[in-house]
């Protein structure tokens, strides 16, 4: 009696840990997917804060981020279904040893602000994320010395057809997230968000302070500026970022400063404040950029004049690169210099294309996604295109969920009425033999 007793608490304790351990997989691995731009920018950051970077190949963060979310997704799966147990058990507990005490680094030595486990969609900091692997390392280690326990919701028949399926669903859709735009958009930038409300600050509260700083050249000589110290036209600017000087309330958007290149002026409160619509072209590193849509976007350019909305170019390459990117694309819109991480955070493409209006984020375009002059066939006051795209995440996350779901609902299905059916068949006839025997 106790040892049934025991062996029902030990049963229930590695179920348990499965779905704690399938919960967090699932979801890790799931929004990593739908951001895989977003999660190489992570694991870039871990290489330069480790001094690796100059020993991977520059496709490595993509392809291997891409790759992580694809098999965090796939153990969170195998182990919700109970399917692959020795594969999902080793590898759930194989990562947590390996994230664990990397976690616990980052919580002391602080060299990333975030581990990124759950992307944008849930930022923790790093002693959070260090006593979530701490529970999580202890399920791991559970369901693994108990995998034979694990409650199998599939035949061994089918499960091949859901592992497939599973692999294959998440591919698809990290590359369709990475050829377009992330299905869902956890970040400060989002459709419908106003720009100047995410920078505000409540009654009472106290701002965090930034600097913006400029690194210019000259002579060979690179040194450090700021906008009360901003040297003449004979000094090249080489790079900016925005460093914080006294931490305080932190907006969701507290970076955004756009200073135009032709002029040195910030016109970020200009451009937020402009009731017209304004095009932004974001080229986070425009040496960098995919030029193969240049003619659509010089169009929407010519477009814009002709209409008289605004259009500007924000990038953090240098002064330099800009020239060039002028000669190879005949560009004659201006551009504004901008912190390189605000510019990822603002679109996850090389270029991408943004529509404004009174500071409110209307639309967002991948590069290959750019409209053309057959949708641009008047004003955007009369066009759906000027209009703000109507998005709802819970729309969005459900036809995801249904893109999953239905085809693994078949597979159950033919498992529960054919093959289980078969099975329980097959078994009847077996011991009807056997009694025959006797």
């Amino acid at each position: 009696m106790k040892d049934k007793n025991l062996h029902i608490i030990q049963k229930t304790g590695a179920n348990v840990c499965r779905f704690l351990l399938a919960a967090s997989f699932i979801f890790s691995g799931f929004v990593k997917a739908v951001d895989p731009l977003g999660f190489q920018y992570k694991i870039q950051d871990y290489l330069t804060a480790f001094g690796v970077i100059s020993w991977f190949p520059s496709f490595f963060p993509l392809l291997g981020g891409i790759i992580l979310s694809a098999i965090e997704f796939s153990i969170g799966i195998f182990l919700f279904f109970g399917i692959k147990k020795t594969i999902s058990t080793t590898l759930a507990l194989v990562l947590m040893i390996f994230m664990t005490p990397l976690t616990l680094y980052l919580a002391i030595f602080d060299p990333v602000s975030d581990c990124g486990c759950f992307g944008d969609a849930w930022v923790l900091t790093n002693w959070e994320t260090f006593a979530k692997n701490i529970v999580l390392l202890l399920a791991a280690i559970a369901t693994f010395q108990w995998r034979k326990m694990l409650i199998r919701f599939v035949t061994r028949k089918m499960e091949w057809l859901i592992s497939l399926y599973t692999i294959f669903f998440v591919f698809t859709l990290s590359f369709y997230c990475l050829d377009r735009l992330p299905v869902l958009d956890f970040r400060p930038y989002k459709i419908g968000q106003n720009i100047m409300k995410g920078m505000s600050i409540p009654e009472g509260a106290k701002p965090s302070v930034y600097e913006s700083v400029f690194i210019l050249e000259k002579n060979g000589e690179k040194k450090e500026f700021t906008l009360d110290n901003y040297p003449d036209s004979t000094w090249t600017f080489v790079d900016t970022r925005t460093i914080l000087k006294e931490k305080g309330y932190e907006p969701s958007i507290h970076d955004f400063s756009m200073m135009e290149l032709s002029t040195g002026d910030d016109i970020t409160e200009d451009v937020l404040m402009d009731m017209g619509y304004t095009f932004l072209l974001v080229a986070h590193r425009i040496e960098e950029a995919d030029d193969s849509n240049i003619d659509l976007i010089n169009e929407i350019y010519d477009y814009s004049v002709e209409h008289g909305y605004r259009f500007y170019c924000l990038t953090s390459s240098p002064e330099e690169q800009i020239e060039l990117w002028k000669d190879k694309t005949g560009a004659e819109y201006p551009f504004c210099q901008m912190d390189d991480i605000t510019l990822k955070t603002m679109i996850r493409s090389n270029p991408g294309l943004m529509l404004i209006k009174n500071g409110t984020i209307l639309n967002k375009w991948s590069d290959e996604d750019i409209p053309d002059e057959y949708v641009l066939t008047d004003k955007l006051e009369n066009l759906e295109l000027g209009q703000q795209k109507v998005r709802s995440d819970v729309h969005t996350i459900g036809y995801v969920f249904l893109w999953f779901v239905i085809p693994l609902i078949l597979v159950l299905g033919v498992d529960i009425l054919i093959i289980r059916r078969r099975e329980r068949k097959n078994e009847r006839r077996k011991q009807q033999q056997e009694v025959k025997e006797q």
